[in-house]
């Protein structure tokens, strides 16, 4: 067992066929059945392979897990962050160290199906350079189904980027594809948006989405929300234009009805509407600064982080 900071890739410049990136965030009940599934099914491809399990800060057993994992096949790569710095930072981590001419990303929880690598393989084989796994059956509640559509297609609408819908974690890229994001260091990820914003030529397969296996779900509503904005954001800065735009609107109803008062009071000797109307002016008002004001600072806080240039992640340990 070999313990560094140091690249994987750095030490080992020769590609594998296969690399396997998987983020693990207390996964403890669902590691060793993960592992079996995809020894399985990467045996039968033949081809030279490698498991990439990026632990992202996890305060379970998964950690524990994966090292007794490596000691029976030494298959398995670790690298474990000195803290949680969250889902697409650790897909980063293993893009960076990854050692295969075809790499697969897919989600720890066993909703991502192991056994649909081939088929996702098969495509890369036929020419394309991304091939992602399209949730056709997956289990999610109403709600989260809905939001989840209506924030692509806003997505979409707002920004330059084609973002794929239905599509998750779980796909798999060509060597050129990984070399092109390994060049990408903003600190603000949204991994699916990058992946498609290359441009490469890309496909989507469906698959069902089974339930999760065991554990929580690591994405509630309040993180769900956080990454909306982080992607709009990353991507587009049209909010702050429709900001300007809003403004000017509101700026000519203002002329408009500041003349309509005017008049009344001149010609007909009609009184000038009293507090509601003012209140409700003031208030509507403060609610669009403030709207603006959030915008700005997003856009303000990305500069910051960009400014600091502090590393995107912190690696503790790499077991290979």
């Amino acid at each position: 067992m070999k313990k560094s900071n140091k690249s994987l890739s750095d030490r080992d410049s020769k590609l594998l066929d296969i690399s396997i990136i998987i983020p693990i965030y207390n996964e403890e009940e669902n590691t060793e059945e993960l592992y079996s599934r995809l020894s399985d099914v990467l045996k039968k491809l033949k081809k030279s392979y490698e498991i990439l399990c990026v632990d992202d800060g996890s305060t379970d057993k998964s950690y524990q897990i994966l090292k007794e994992i490596h000691q029976k096949d030494k298959r398995i790569k670790i690298i474990k962050f000195s803290r949680n710095f969250g889902h697409h930072t650790a897909l980063t981590a293993g893009l960076n160290h990854c050692r295969g001419e075809t790499v697969v990303m897919m989600d720890a929880d066993l909703q991502d199906r192991p056994e649909d690598i081939p088929l996702l393989l098969q495509k890369t084989e036929q020419g394309y350079d991304i091939a992602y796994a399209l949730r056709e059956k997956h289990q999610s509640t109403f709600i989260n189904k809905t939001t989840s559509k209506i924030f692509y297609k806003m997505l979409n609408k707002l920004t330059h980027v084609d973002v794929t819908q239905n599509a998750g974690t779980f796909r798999v890229m060509k060597r050129n594809v990984v070399d092109t994001l390994n060049k990408l260091n903003e600190a603000s990820r949204f991994m699916p948006g990058l992946i498609d914003w290359t441009g490469f030529k890309k496909i989507g397969i469906g698959v069902d989405r089974n339930a999760r296996s065991e554990g929580r779900k690591k994405y509630n509503f309040w993180k769900r929300l956080k990454l909306a904005v982080t992607a709009t954001t990353s991507f587009s800065h049209f909010p702050v234009q429709i900001a300007g735009y809003i403004g000017f609107a509101v700026a000519g109803i203002s002329f408009i009805y500041g003349i309509y008062i005017i008049i009344r009071k001149i010609f007909f000797g009609i009184p000038i509407a009293g507090y509601a109307s003012l209140t409700l002016s003031i208030l509507f008002f403060a609610g669009i600064q403030l709207i603006v004001l959030g915008f700005l600072g997003e856009y303000i806080g990305k500069i910051f982080k960009e400014v600091q240039n502090r590393p995107l992640y912190i690696i503790e340990e790499i077991i290979e």
